[in-house]
């Protein structure tokens, strides 16, 4: 999750463990069943705080659900500036972020059933991936790098292309999610307005190991 400093004195370090067990609690449900139907009970259970709790934190089960999703795409939005924190190619950032995302199907599984089921929602949130890749199709499109196009468009593309395959990860276990990532990403390179050869090249570069401690 999401790492932020602990708050000063005891009684908000309770407050925000209470909040974060229900925020786990929440994206633990979404990622299983992806069903907002479950009781405020039956969550606070799960997140072994009482009942009480849940109303000094949120005021509905929807603020609740929501919270997690942002608080998983947040997740997924660090997980990217620590692991491609060295690159400067807006083409390679965009490639490797096609190729992180297949693997973390297998890494982080919660994480990415959540971005599976509610992705969708938030592909024009000012929080996680979304302004992260906004971000990086600007520069690339004023650099040059890309082609100049409305950068909420190419988010469009980016953003349905990358939920497409996270589905593909889950639904067809049995692919070479590595392979399937690579030729989307060149796909996705090129549309982009990058030359074939260069975007080939760029889609295949060295990954960073999810399974180390980032740099």
């Amino acid at each position: 999750m999401p790492t932020s400093a602990l708050p000063g004195n005891r009684f908000e370090r309770r407050r925000a463990e209470t909040r974060g067990a229900l925020v786990r609690a929440a994206r633990q449900i979404l990622a299983e069943t992806g069903d907002t139907g479950a009781s405020i009970q039956a969550i606070a259970e799960r997140a072994d705080v009482g009942f009480g709790s849940f109303y000094n934190h949120f005021e509905s089960k929807t603020e609740l659900f929501e919270a997690a999703v942002v608080d998983a795409l947040e997740e997924f939005g660090q997980t990217f500036d620590e692991r491609l924190s060295g690159i400067d190619d807006p083409a390679e950032l965009v490639a490797a972020g096609f190729r992180l995302s297949a693997r973390m199907a297998d890494s982080h599984p919660e994480l990415m059933q959540v971005l599976r089921r509610r992705g969708l929602g938030h592909l024009y949130s000012d929080n996680g991936l979304a302004t992260r890749a906004l971000r990086d199709l600007q520069v690339g499109i004023a650099s040059g790098r890309f082609t100049a196009v409305d950068p909420v468009v190419a988010l469009t593309a980016l953003g349905g292309t990358l939920l497409s395959l996270v589905e593909l990860r889950f639904a067809r276990p049995d692919l070479d999610g590595d392979e399937a990532a690579g030729n989307l990403a060149e796909m996705v390179l090129r549309m982009l307005g990058v030359p074939p050869d260069d975007a080939h090249e760029v889609a295949r570069r060295p990954l960073p190991d999810l399974a180390r401690p980032p740099a």
